[in-house]
């Protein structure tokens, strides 16, 4: 029996493609984006940006911070939405997953809010799709000695 050859994705193509497929559930009017916690090889939670659960979506309501004309990148604290990384960090508290040690897979690299908080829950590594400009997020994920990796897509 003759078998075709099968080029298998690599580990982090693999991961990334779900992270792409993730933030297609976003609900943001301006931007989807889908993060994936990932340890030895296996996927520990997911999240995209959106409400908190059982609120409505901006695709229901409206965008605020369009409807105020809030530059992208500025006051993060004016939207109904969680980031993605956000409500991949949360979903592994609410279900008692730890995340120390874990890597990030994100279609955006993070904001400086979403740094922070990768920093505090032990992240050692993100691989990210598209740049995000955010001096201070860099500067702080630098200091922090997490490791940065821009993906070819």
């Amino acid at each position: 029996m003759k078998y075709e050859k099968y080029e298998r994705p690599s580990w982090n193509q693999y991961f990334a493609s779900i992270t792409r497929m993730v933030a297609t559930r976003s609900t943001c009017l301006r931007r989807h984006v889908g993060a994936i916690l990932v340890k030895e090889k296996r996927i520990l939670a997911t999240g995209y940006n959106g409400a908190p659960t059982g609120l409505k979506h901006c695709i229901e309501v409206g965008c605020l911070r369009e409807k105020a004309a809030i530059p992208s990148g500025t006051r993060h604290e004016l939207c109904r939405a969680l980031h993605a990384e956000q409500n991949a960090i949360v979903q592994a508290a609410y279900y008692g997953i730890p995340i120390a040690g874990s890597t990030l897979y994100c279609t955006n690299k993070p904001c400086i809010i979403c740094s922070k908080m990768l920093i505090n829950a032990g992240i050692k590594r993100i691989f990210f799709d598209e740049d995000y400009d955010d001096d201070l997020a860099d500067a702080m994920l630098d200091e922090a000695g997490i490791e940065m990796i821009r993906l070819k897509t």
